[in-house]
């Protein structure tokens, strides 16, 4: 297994060459053989070994055990103890969630802290089988059917191509102490359910069904990334990145054959689930929205909007000292007499500056704002009226920003400037304000 497992590297991670490497071990059989395996091979190695204390003194034990060996084999060990039913609880997450979560949180900031290139888990082909029966009992796309990724960023798994038996097997002859966990024999979670019951059936009926599963994996692997070098082509076609925002064409998503494929690749990983709704959106009235925990897909006019959630104070306000020449936050402007030149003429306004009251005051736009527009002789308006004759999207509404001074609005920042702060015959002084 180790010329075995030596090839495999070369052919398939030779990044891993000259690296950092920090093992995840648990202390069972699986990981304690990948530990093994290591420590023969010309890697710079360390442990990390996390207690959930979910087996009362067992996993206490567990943690001794790998302290010792680490320590009998000049091995490096880091470890950590999570309250983790707790932490489920909290977050209302399930035990076997919870675990994964603080597991790899913690991996990743010990690799950071630790300067560690990779993080490595002993995930082994009967993983990846059971892995994959999961996720097609609880409903999955083409994704989870390829089973567990070779490698997820730090992240790699070098074991997959190894089966259980053989693990098993090396460990045996080579006389591997391991602990063994107790949970591991309980129907309690899915995935033993389909180990001990599921898995053996397969087995039964083709003896060379993990070979038969890893090939099928193989092909199925092969066309995900078919998949996902169309998605990204037609992504090309429809789509136009401003900011942090994404902007679908609904015109030309329609044009594409079987275009909920597509979206469903473009969207998948930004949590929405209510995909029938997401579909619909494409024929749907400008301004219908949907919302998943960090994401907002909007509807407006011929154009599907992607934007990250901003939770914004509309009551925050931010002042603007007479002496203040540059702000930077949460908007970038200039002012003062320095002439600015820009392309865009509703981005840079001249003010009388004996009409100013400073501080100035930067506030989003909320409902019932009232300005009094250039050009309008001093009749009042609604912001949100001046919106809607810009035709302006609801994102970008919740996004304009206006410049106060004493309670009035000097300018609807990058769309129109009021009319009771403007440059006439008796101005001496002249302020120019500009939108960076």
């Amino acid at each position: 297994m180790l010329e075995k497992l030596l090839q495999h590297l070369r052919l398939h991670f030779p990044f891993l060459s000259e690296k950092k490497l920090l093992l995840a071990t648990s202390g069972g059989l699986d990981s304690m053989v990948m530990l093994h395996l290591f420590q023969q091979l010309p890697f710079e190695i360390a442990v990390a070994h996390c207690n959930f204390q979910l087996r009362g003194l067992e996993s206490f034990d567990d943690e001794k055990f790998l302290l010792d060996y680490c320590k009998s084999n000049a091995i490096k060990c880091y470890t950590t103890q999570f309250d983790t039913k707790n932490f489920a609880i909290d977050y209302k997450l399930s035990t076997q969630v919870a675990a994964r979560e603080l597991r790899y949180n913690w991996f990743y900031e010990l690799a950071a802290t630790e300067k560690y290139d990779y993080i490595l888990t002993a995930h082994h082909a009967d993983d990846a089988l059971e892995t994959t029966l999961i996720n097609m009992i609880r409903g999955t796309g083409l994704e989870g059917l390829t089973g567990i990724p070779v490698q997820n960023e730090l992240v790699v798994r070098p074991l997959l191509s190894f089966s259980r038996d053989e693990i098993l097997e090396y460990a045996q002859e080579n006389k591997i102490m391991w602990r063994e966990d107790s949970s591991n024999a309980s129907d309690y979670y899915l995935r033993n359910k389909i180990r001990h019951n599921l898995v053996p059936i397969f087995k039964e009926l083709n003896p060379d069904f993990l070979y038969s599963f890893q090939k099928t994996q193989t092909y199925l692997q092969e066309s995900k990334s078919m998949v996902d070098d169309a998605a990204n082509f037609m992504y090309a076609f429809v789509a136009n990145e401003i900011g942090e925002e994404v902007h679908f064409d609904c015109l030309k998503i329609k044009e594409i054959p079987n275009y909920k494929s597509y979206l469903y690749q473009w969207l998948k990983d930004y949590g929405f689930s209510d995909w029938d709704a997401i579909y619909d959106l494409v024929e749907a009235v400008s301004g219908k929205q949907i919302f998943s925990t960090h994401y907002r897909l909007l509807k407006n006019r011929e154009d599907l909007i992607l934007s990250p959630i901003m939770e914004t104070d509309l009551d925050e306000a931010y002042y603007i000292d007479q002496n203040q020449q540059t702000i930077d936050f949460p908007i970038k402007l200039t002012i003062g007499n320095k002439s600015f030149l820009s392309d865009n003429e509703n981005s840079v306004i001249f003010v009388d500056a004996d009409k100013l009251q400073f501080p100035l005051v930067l506030k989003k736009w909320k409902e019932g704002a009232i300005f009094q527009p250039l050009g309008m002789n001093g009749r009042s308006k609604k912001v949100s009226k001046l919106f809607k004759d810009e035709k302006l999207s609801l994102l970008e509404k919740e996004n304009c920003w206006l410049l106060y001074s004493d309670n009035q609005i000097v300018w609807v920042i990058g769309i129109r400037q009021d009319e009771r702060f403007k440059i006439d015959h008796t101005t001496q002084n002249s302020i120019q304000i500009a939108l960076l």
